[in-house]
């Protein structure tokens, strides 16, 4: 039996800090509560919103009209080199599983705050430590199970998902993924360690301090041949504030929460990149992020 809380606060739940209140909030423990509470948006014309570890996105100061659920799912099941996980469970909860009995895949994903279920959604990806070709999530999904509009499960391959970068049909579709199963790969769980160990050093060096903390990860999609975060700094706006958010000077595709941003902040500092990057380079950035609620 779910549980449906009211006028809850949203920052608690980003990475970023940052969200006003939800008019009402749930917390989804297992994949039928998840359904359950959809079914529940549903049957009182409520607009919902499933959160995962909250990274990647941007809610409004004033808040969400609406459900709120909070996924939670977290089952994991293992059957030879093939794993299935709930749509809740987070992406460093399988890294953690799957290495320790020898199964490679997720490793590369090591440090990047999200669930599965947002995993599917933006097609999870990292550039290799050595910046030579790029991993992406869609490459060891097998199948997944997800709700439909109509609120029935459907059970799909990943090709249905269509995933390209930062991106697969779930961004049409708004379908929302129960689990999904994945194939892996047998290999030594001292060479997969080392990978783990490899991209975390590489996120560490590369990334701002406790990014995952202060910011909702990388701002802009980047644009062929060109680096997002390059190309802010060229403009001049690496360390560019708007009160408590500022650019990062050490990665200039992240904004950082100083202690007291608030999501006009973040969106002033967006609008002023989009526009600077505009008008002296002539190219168009496209925001990464999503924006939820009312600002």
């Amino acid at each position: 039996m779910i549980n449906i809380l009211q006028s809850v606060p949203l920052a608690q739940y980003t990475t970023f800090g940052i969200g006003g209140p939800a008019d009402y909030f749930v917390i989804a423990t297992s994949k039928d509560e998840l359904v359950e509470a959809v079914l529940y948006a549903k049957a009182n014309s409520l607009p919902f919103f499933i959160l995962g570890t909250g990274a990647n996105i941007l809610i409004g100061d004033k808040g969400f009209r609406g459900l709120v659920i909070k996924n939670e799912a977290k089952n994991i099941t293992i059957h030879n080199a093939q794993v299935t996980a709930e749509g809740g469970v987070i992406i460093a909860d399988v890294i953690a599983k799957t290495q320790q009995i020898g199964l490679s895949g997720f490793e590369h994903y090591a440090g990047i705050p999200s669930t599965v279920g947002g995993a599917l959604w933006q097609n999870l990806h990292f550039l290799s430590a050595d910046r030579t070709y790029t991993e992406y999530i869609g490459s060891i999904v097998k199948s997944a199970h997800i709700l439909q509009k109509d609120a029935t499960v459907k059970e799909v391959k990943a090709d249905y998902f269509e995933f390209t970068y930062d991106w697969s049909i779930l961004h049409k579709t708004h379908e929302i993924v129960l689990d999904a199963t994945f194939q892996l790969k047998q290999d030594d769980p001292q060479t997969i360690q080392k990978r783990i160990e490899e991209n975390l050093k590489w996120r560490n060096e590369k990334h701002p301090e406790n990014a995952v903390k202060t910011s909702a990860g990388s701002i802009f999609k980047k644009l062929e041949g060109y680096g997002a975060g390059r190309l802010i700094q060229q403009v001049g706006l690496s360390g560019y504030k708007s009160g408590g958010a500022e650019v990062s000077t050490k990665h200039s595709n992240f904004i950082i929460n100083t202690g007291n941003a608030t999501a006009l902040d973040v969106r002033n500092i967006i609008d002023k990149i989009q526009k600077t990057i505009t008008d002296q380079l002539g190219l168009v950035l496209e925001t990464e992020i999503s924006f939820i609620g009312e600002f």
